[in-house]
């Protein structure tokens, strides 16, 4: 059980640090677009825009995987928590999202992880 909970958090730090680079991308990309000449002053402050929010809301969002990673490394019980919550949110983000956060919930619900992750009872 003890492979499995270290293997879900490297996991998760994947998938966060996938998130991070893609919304780093996204960033970028429009940021980069907003300075060709032929586009129009309206139309460069759009894709100013769109990079800014939205490569900092797929940033935002990969922060809570990184941190549950790095609790689940370290066995922490919130880390636990946040990690089952995070999975039910990513249910929807299909495939690798889904298959993680079925993953999950298989291995965080067994009584051997949760009294690993307890500090009473260790």
């Amino acid at each position: 059980m003890d492979r499995h909970i270290q293997l879900l958090g490297i996991l998760w730090l994947c998938l966060g640090g996938l998130m991070l680079i893609t919304g780093f991308l996204a960033f970028v990309f429009f940021f980069g677009l907003s300075f060709i000449p032929e586009v129009e002053a309206e139309g460069s402050l759009v894709l100013r825009l769109i990079s800014f929010f939205g490569g900092g809301f797929i940033l935002l969002f990969s922060l809570p995987k990184l941190i549950a990673g790095y609790g689940l490394l370290k066995r922490q019980e919130w880390a636990r928590i946040l990690t089952l919550v995070l999975s039910f949110f990513s249910l929807l983000n299909f495939p690798l999202g889904t298959a993680l956060a079925i993953y999950s919930f298989i291995i965080l619900t067994k009584e051997e992880a949760i009294r690993l992750f307890n500090p009473s009872q260790r």
